[in-house]
């Protein structure tokens, strides 16, 4: 006859030790790198972009356009994901590509051409679907620049800063 043996308590749960807002949800608040990568508690890292940043459609572009221009594509995505969050509905598919595409972007410059490809067609497709455009945005300008830098990866041509330079707007 076997023998019984009791069941083994249930280990206790660890302590949920995350960062976490006002309201419960989750925040990393280690400092992070000018890719957005977590850096060690107490690192310099570069300034965070408050969740709750609330601009117009204007100042954001302006807002994100300066941290691409600096090759800050992850803060820059940043600045679009809130408006994305906080904007209209019926412009939540705009946002949302531009924050995809930034995105993307960020993917190049850690070397994940695979994230990448995946970012820039969700990002192209977006922007594709949104007509009118509004607020002076270059979506067929930043579809050709994802088209060509897509064409890059599939060559597994090495892209520099430069080639991941791009205007939200129409000049």
């Amino acid at each position: 006859m076997a023998e019984h043996i009791p069941d083994k308590p249930a280990p206790e749960p660890e302590a949920d030790t995350r960062d976490r807002d006002e309201t419960g949800r989750a925040r990393n608040s280690r400092p992070r790198d000018r890719l957005g990568r977590p850096l060690p508690f107490g690192s310099p890292g570069v300034p965070r972009i408050p969740d709750d940043l609330l601009l117009s459609p204007a100042d954001t572009l302006d807002y994100a356009q300066r941290l691409l221009d600096d090759g800050l594509a992850f803060n820059a995505h940043e600045v679009l994901e809130a408006a994305w969050k906080n904007g209209p509905f019926a412009e939540r598919m705009l946002w949302q590509g531009l924050a995809q595409y930034a995105v993307g972007l960020t993917h190049i410059q850690r070397g994940n051409p695979k994230g990448a490809r995946t970012l820039l067609e969700r990002a192209t497709h977006r922007l594709a679907a949104c007509e009118p455009v509004p607020y002076d945005i270059d979506a067929p300008g930043l579809i050709a620049h994802a088209t060509a830098v897509l064409a890059a990866l599939d060559a597994e041509k090495p892209l520099a800063d430069g080639d991941l330079r791009v205007r939200l707007r129409v000049r």
